[in-house]
């Protein structure tokens, strides 16, 4: 993880050097800790390793993955609470709505993920400001990945699978970085690191 955050870095240096500013300290032993403890979850050796590097990004127009702002320790347990707290109103609401024999809303995933609209085991480490993020699902169906990377819409039933792991997800991220797939954004709507059109 220590090389992923370099090639990121690196980038940034040499074509959005202001998005320096935007990355935080890496997270303490501690706050990992506290954040797998407010979850009830373990979570995996290298995203922790990833935080511990540089713990999420400040609230700003510039995010890190196209369009994804990278989120704290702190972040990724108020947006997990959120969706706990959220989840019984939005079961109530499908049901009324779509189906009065259902027992809980449904989503439309890709294979090897469960069919949840919502699992407490879906860890949200990136936020778009609309409710919608990347996920690590530490809960898959039998023919998923334990750990892999889901994408995960508040008011989409679709999940899609975007890779069978953080360190793939990571990996794939900073090889297209140095291959010109992303460019540098000021937009304030899309801005920081983007994919080029």
């Amino acid at each position: 993880m220590k090389k992923a955050w370099q090639k990121i870095e690196s980038w940034i240096k040499n074509n959005h050097p202001v998005m320096f500013s935007t990355l935080n300290a890496g997270a303490t032993t501690q706050e990992l800790i506290e954040l797998e403890s407010a979850i009830g979850i373990n979570l995996p050796e290298d995203f922790k390793t990833f935080l511990s590097i540089h713990n999420g990004q400040i609230w700003t127009h510039l995010n890190l993955f196209n369009g994804d702002r990278l989120s704290s320790n702190e972040d990724i347990i108020r947006d997990w609470k959120n969706w706990k707290e959220a989840m019984p109103e939005i079961d109530a609401m499908v049901i009324e709505m779509f189906d009065k024999n259902a027992s809980k809303a449904r989503s439309s995933p890709a294979k090897g993920i469960k069919d949840d609209w919502w699992n407490p085991a879906w860890i949200p480490i990136t936020a778009d400001g609309s409710g919608n993020s990347f996920c690590i699902d530490l809960d898959p169906t039998s023919e998923g990945t334990h750990g892999q990377i889901i994408r995960m819409y508040h008011d989409d039933p679709s999940r899609e699978l975007i890779a069978p792991s953080f360190r793939s997800w990571i990996e794939t991220y900073t090889t297209d970085l140095e291959n010109g797939v992303y460019v540098p954004s000021d937009d304030i709507g899309w801005g920081g690191i983007i994919k080029q059109e």
